[in-house]
């Protein structure tokens, strides 16, 4: 089981760098920390392989 499956989809806020987890956004998406609306979702570092034809 992944990060993600246990805990909800992690996030990262783009000016102070906190982490926030789903379930501790409140109203919208908005850090909770300095307040800024810009979050980026974080993911688990998969390589994904592609056949070429």
């Amino acid at each position: 089981m992944s990060r993600e499956d246990e805990q909800g989809p992690l996030y990262q806020c783009v000016r102070c760098g906190t982490i926030i987890k789903l379930s501790e956004l409140e109203l919208g998406i908005r850090c909770p920390r300095c307040r800024y609306r810009v979050l980026r979702k974080i993911r688990p570092p998969v390589v994904k392989r592609v056949l070429a034809r």
